[in-house]
């Protein structure tokens, strides 16, 4: 476990979360704010890439799951991006839309930006969203994030 929150655990994702990531990762609906759906192979592609990134990074998007059954219902994490020019520490989350709306990706997002600054002594934390994606910016402020600055990627 990397670390838990009143009502999650986050853990690093394993072969064996792929089932759970394919019902996030391949909803229409869920990825409404990307490109769409992903494929088994893309689905399969990220997660070997999230396994990856602990091995180099030592952190990643991981696997949340509630604490009162162990289902894990989501994806929230840290990873390096590229924001404008600039490589930032950035927190992620998507959630399976059969969770929405519970407060699980704010919870988990909060958790991770408490990693960062307290584990990873990270100076400053970064969340790029999607100007189209209401729920994701609400869960950013809900997490005490500002606007930095726009950017627009070709």
């Amino acid at each position: 476990m990397i670390l838990e929150t009143e009502r999650l655990t986050l853990r690093e994702m394993t072969i064996d979360d792929l089932s759970a990531l394919a019902e996030i990762l391949q909803d229409e609906q869920t990825r409404y704010a990307y490109e769409g759906a992903w494929s088994e192979a893309e689905t399969r592609e990220w997660l070997d890439r999230q396994i990856a990134r602990y091995k180099e990074d030592g952190f990643g998007l991981w696997a949340f799951s509630l604490k009162e059954n162990g289902k894990m219902v989501g994806q929230c994490g840290l990873s390096r991006q590229d924001a404008d020019g600039q490589r930032v520490l950035e927190i992620g989350y998507l959630l399976n839309r059969e969770y929405w709306h519970k407060g699980y990706a704010a919870e988990a997002a909060a958790g991770c930006k408490q990693y960062a600054f307290e584990t990873l002594k990270a100076e400053e934390v970064y969340s790029i969203i999607r100007d189209s994606n209401f729920a994701s910016m609400n869960v950013a402020i809900r997490n005490g994030m500002e606007i930095r600055g726009r950017f627009v990627y070709f």
